[in-house]
C-alpha cells in the first residue's frame, strides 16, 4: 500500500461516512414520532417567564 491509496482511500471513505451520518441525522430529525420531543425542547428554553428575573440588576 503506498501513500496515493491510503489518501484516495480516506478521502473516498470520508466522503461516503459523511453523506451516511448526513442521511441518518435528516431521518432522525425529520422521523414523525420525534416529533412532540423536539416540539418539547424548543419550548422548554422559553420556560414561563415573561419579563427579567428580579434578583439580578441591570448593569
Amino acid at each position: 500500500m503506498d501513500n496515493d491509496f491510503v489518501v484516495w482511500f480516506s478521502k473516498s471513505f470520508g466522503l461516503f461516512y459523511l453523506i451516511g451520518l448526513s442521511i441518518i441525522i435528516l431521518a432522525y430529525a425529520y422521523w414523525p414520532s420525534n416529533k412532540k420531543q423536539f416540539d418539547e425542547a424548543a419550548q422548554s428554553i422559553l420556560g414561563h417567564e415573561d419579563k427579567p428575573h428580579k434578583d439580578e440588576p441591570w448593569r
